[in-house]
């Protein structure tokens, strides 16, 4: 079998199915990786959602047998939406991540690896080919830089030339040596507005984030959000896009190339205040073919109330009220208080009250009493 000319037809095939790039690497080990990975858990930066073995994540010969390459393939996804919803004084919106934006990029980039799975051994019988987006073991960024995909921005994405960092990322292992391709040159120069607009100082410095105070992170939690970052999630509700907005390298970047990841506006943008009382069932049918759902709706209403306590929304104090009342659940109950202690105001300040005289828990106590403290604080000065 000519390997050239496999790798020259899978890249043909690859554009055919929708792939907007492709690149091809070594199976070797990810040594620089490996030191990074390592420092990170020594500085208690990582997130806890990733791959735990750190050996798994840089050596594909601990999940592939005999690997002999890697293709990395990207998809662009949209920057803005066609059809634009905006909210109101008294019908606030919050915003998911562009990343979520359409059908779970997860399935998407599942499905074009399947297909480029099914032509490659067509070709040749004797392949072997392990896939994985996201929530592999290996990093996805990783691979795609040392494939030429892109480089590693000091934001921490994969900035490519073409689509800048609004890319989805997925790689295959395979056991056929194809030729690997020319990583691009890192180009973010002296430039620090990624680092400098991070709303939490997350980005520590070019290349390295402290993942467990990164918005992004933050907002898939299901505790109660350290106050210092309460209002500095503003509306968001899943994901944060402020280092890549800010990118140079993004400007006028915007794709619709794939129908899956169009956004539907009432779902990128939801009203704040009906994600208080959906139900299960209601949030899986909404939104359960999103990305931004694989956490449930918890966290998702927990940031809905932030938002709310953000906007200082007096039209949702019904609202928090009920679910005050009624939630069984301390973090909405306390994140709630919280919320009406931004708003704030005599009705408020009954409510929580009230709700002081008849709770139980004593993390939904000790928000209730902060945010009394708070309105008193305020009517004296």
């Amino acid at each position: 079998m000519d390997i050239r000319k496999l790798k020259e037809e899978v890249i043909a095939y690859s554009k055919r199915i929708g792939i907007d790039k492709i690149g091809f690497t070594t199976a070797d080990p990810f040594t620089t990786l490996k030191g990074r990975l390592v420092r990170q858990r020594e500085l208690n930066y990582h997130s806890g959602f990733e791959e735990p073995d750190i050996e798994k994540r840089t050596n594909p010969s601990l999940i592939f047998d005999e690997p002999a390459s890697i293709i990395s393939i990207a998809l662009a996804y949209p920057s803005k939406m066609k059809t634009h919803v905006r909210g109101t004084k008294t019908d606030r919106r919050g915003i998911f991540s562009r990343s979520s934006w359409g059908e779970d990029y997860h399935t998407v980039l599942r499905n074009r690896l399947a297909k480029l799975e099914a032509f490659i051994i067509e070709r040749y019988p004797n392949a072997r080919c392990k896939s994985m987006v996201d929530t592999g073991e290996l990093s996805d960024r990783a691979v795609a830089e040392r494939a030429g995909i892109g480089w590693s921005g000091k934001n921490c994405s994969i900035i490519t030339p073409e689509y800048g960092s609004y890319v989805y990322l997925g790689e295959m292992i395979t056991n056929i040596p194809f030729e690997p391709d020319t990583p691009i040159e890192d180009q973010c120069g002296t430039c620090n507005k990624c680092l400098e607009a991070c709303p939490t100082g997350a980005l520590v410095q070019g290349g390295q984030i402290n993942a467990k105070i990164c918005i992004s992170y933050l907002t898939q939690t299901k505790d109660f959000l350290p106050e210092v970052f309460r209002s500095k999630i503003g509306n968001r509700l899943y994901g944060c896009d402020t280092c890549q907005m800010v990118c140079p390298y993004n400007k006028g970047k915007d794709f619709h190339f794939h129908p899956e990841f169009e956004p539907d506006p009432e779902l990128a943008k939801p009203r704040l205040k009906p994600l208080l009382s959906i139900s299960n069932r209601e949030f899986k049918n909404t939104f359960g073919k999103t990305a931004g759902a694989w956490r449930g709706k918890k966290p998702i209403q927990r940031n809905a109330i932030l938002a709310l306590g953000h906007f200082k929304d007096e039209s949702a104090i019904p609202d928090l009220e009920q679910v005050l009342k009624h939630d069984p659940r301390p973090v909405i109950r306390g994140t709630a208080a919280w919320a009406l202690g931004k708003i704030g105001g005599k009705k408020v300040n009954e409510i929580l009250l009230q709700a002081k005289e008849r709770e139980k828990d004593a993390d939904v106590l000790k928000e209730l009493e902060k945010a009394l403290e708070n309105l008193n604080g305020e009517r004296k000065q």
